[in-house]
């Protein structure tokens, strides 16, 4: 397939999105306002142009229907319960998974169950990855599902099913399935180990091809499943081409920042965020993870370029057209969290097409879309060095001249915080014992405290961006992390003692090396610093300033009913929505709780108790003159195990209010 095929095809695919989805057509009334991509559109912006809603009516919200899916009834036994689904428009009807993949497809208007596809996943695998955040639509000419819903599976499977009755399209691999976990994306993992190679983000849609990452089960070994990308034909199945973000071929120009024979070995560096795609240019923008294992990198020595980076790939052929490293030699899991925004950034007069990227760093980075070169400098600092054996850390690191959204600073005994007394002794405690030397500490034997955590910084709920006022709003956590590496002779002997009870232990199998980690917490389960412990930032990627950031969510779900509910700012997973009425709904908290702020001020003006967090990204649509906007409900296991659900709920403001 050549490129003029793809772009002549994507440009039509264009148009009958423009018709199916964001303005009024296929019967859908006279205003209609869509949503048929995860992010809102093909570069992920989170952003709605409906502006019915306003901070002057946003009070008056009240829901227009509840759909419940049944799903914490039937929560795998061997698998966190997660419910982190955007729903997507087409014709009336919402479609969303949940988080053991079945496909459910409601009404819009009502919330009425349409249909409902259970592609049958064993419950008794032990599943290494809990989520299914979304889906994608293509519409086109076929002999069978000429509108198809695409959705990958958390055994690692891409499947088609026929948007108007939830059948599977029979033209699409084997009864509408393919299998992307094959010989080659095993590597030297275990091929018994079904649960550890998923797809929990939905493909990305670009003319008659669909782009698809995967989710691998971090920290089990250097030898894990590789990370591979690939294209597949959105009518057949078949696959067009395949990229692997660790260079195997020496000619490849990123092979000299591997040793060669790790660089054979090392599995992982995989795509489990949102892909977006550009149709103008035929790019699709890759956000890459880090190499395997995630805490110790003696066993694949150098930088590990493509690793942790933001890619862009030619749509038509899979070659690399430019790349960022975000992380050199990754030994953190600073994996690239997020779906790449694209956006046209103000510039000396006019636009520069641009990609935005946040980062579990807690800094936020703009690259020109057609090129990488920066749009705001990037600079390469010195960071702290390894102490542990056979490890080798990047001496400098890159970090952004945009203001940083979350914090990164040294944290010593004196930033010890509690609830009460003995709260803050406790962790100070720990301060005292442990590495701690603010952003990029390196893990080490002692003990680490690590500044942003692995949850970030920024997560998968990435970046929401109001065009016109250019203006991005990202939701941040500030939750330090402990890190402990454990040599492997010492491993069985400081588990049975109870050392790290209550911690994640890994076996990192193929280092030297286990690994232990936890939120750094006190005993009472609050962080051990200051709060905010999660804030919503927004920052005018015009003049590279932050315009505000406010702290998000109250400690009303996270404390003992004893103590106060305090508005601390909290963290969470989860990400914000922006509408043209400048307004900005996000749950993305450990609370109870949806949210709306003044996106020109930062200043909540509604919020709704709800029962379940809302651990997914709000989404938002006008269906005959009415806007609607939709949240998944459900929490997450891993945040709050005690506050799961199973609604999908939609508000609007009372008829005859405007």
């Amino acid at each position: 397939m050549t490129w003029a095929s793809v772009r002549a095809r994507g440009a039509r695919r264009l148009v009958l999105f423009a018709l199916l989805g964001a303005t009024a057509a296929h019967g859908e009334g006279a205003a209609t306002v869509g949503w048929a991509h995860y992010g809102g559109d093909p570069g992920g912006r989170q952003y709605t142009p409906a502006a019915q809603l306003t901070p002057a009516n946003v009070g008056r919200l009240e829901r227009a229907w509840v759909h419940r899916s049944g799903e914490p009834a039937a929560v795998f036994a061997r698998k966190q319960h997660t419910y982190e689904a955007t729903p997507v428009l087409w014709a009336g009807t919402l479609y969303f998974t949940t988080g053991t993949d079945v496909l459910i497809a409601v009404d819009a208007r009502t919330g009425a169950e349409r249909w409902r596809f259970d592609p049958g996943l064993d419950p008794a695998v032990r599943y290494g990855n809990a989520a299914s955040r979304g889906v994608a639509l293509w519409h086109g000419e076929a002999a069978s599902c000429p509108h198809r819903v695409l959705f990958g599976t958390l055994v690692g499977e891409l499947v088609a099913v026929d948007a108007e009755t939830g059948l599977p399209c029979p033209d699409f691999g084997r009864d509408g399935r393919i299998a992307l976990r094959d010989a080659d994306v095993l590597g030297g993992a275990d091929p018994a180990d079904v649960g550890q190679y998923a797809v929990t983000s939905p493909p990305a849609i670009l003319g008659d091809l669909a782009f698809v990452g995967s989710a691998i089960g971090d920290n089990r070994a250097v030898e894990l499943e590789r990370g591979i990308v690939r294209a597949v034909d959105v009518r057949t199945g078949a696959e067009r081409w395949r990229w692997d973000p660790i260079p195997r071929d020496p000619a490849d120009p990123a092979a000299a920042d591997w040793a060669w024979d790790a660089g054979q070995r090392t599995g992982a560096a995989n795509a489990w965020a949102p892909l977006s795609v550009d149709p103008e240019r035929g790019l699709v923008f890759v956000p890459t993870s880090s190499p395997s294992p995630d805490f110790y990198g003696g066993e694949r020595l150098g930088d590990n370029r493509y690793a942790n980076s933001v890619v862009a790939l030619d749509a038509a052929t899979g070659r690399v057209v430019w790349h960022r490293q975000l992380v050199h030699h990754d030994v953190w899991d600073y994996d690239v969290p997020v779906q790449p925004t694209l956006v046209d950034l103000p510039r000396d007069g006019g636009t520069v097409p641009a990609v935005l990227v946040a980062t579990k760093t807690g800094m936020l980075f703009a690259f020109h879309r057609e090129t990488g070169e920066d749009l705001f400098p990037v600079e390469e600092r010195a960071v702290p060095a390894s102490d542990v054996p056979g490890e080798v850390l990047s001496p400098t690191q890159p970090f952004s001249t945009l203001p940083e959204l979350s914090g990164g600073r040294a944290l010593g005994p004196d930033d010890a915080w509690g609830l009460l007394y003995f709260d803050t002794r406790a962790c100070r405690r720990i301060l005292e014992r442990s590495r701690s030397e603010g952003r990029f500490t390196p893990p080490s034997l002692q003990g680490s405290i690590l500044y942003p955590g692995w949850g970030g910084g920024a997560n998968w709920g990435g970046v929401a961006v109001d065009p016109e006022r250019g203006i991005a709003v990202v939701r941040v956590n500030e939750l330090p992390g402990q890190l402990v590496l454990i040599p492997r002779a010492e491993l069985a002997e400081r588990r049975a003692s109870g050392e790290f009870d209550g911690w994640e232990v890994s076996a990192m199998e193929g280092t030297p090396y286990a690994m232990a980690r936890r939120p750094f917490l006190s005993p009472l389960g609050v962080p051990c610093i200051e709060p905010p412990w999660g804030r919503l930032v927004a920052v005018d990627f015009a003049r590279g300033t932050v315009a505000w950031s406010t702290p998000l969510g109250t400690t009303a779900d996270l404390v003992p009913g004893w103590l106060p509910d305090l508005a601390f700012g909290i963290p969470g997973l989860g990400g914000p929505l922006v509408t043209a009425g400048g307004l900005v709904f996000v749950g993305g908290a450990s609370e109870r709780a949806l949210r709306a702020f003044d996106l020109s001020s930062g200043e909540e003006l509604w919020m709704e108790r709800l029962p379940a967090p809302a651990n997914a990204t709000p989404m938002s649509y006008v269906l005959d003159g009415v806007q609607y906007v939709v949240v998944a409900a459900g929490g997450h296991g891993a945040l709050n195990a005690d506050a799961v659900g199973d609604q999908l709920i939609a508000w609007r403001l009372p008829a005859g209010v405007r």
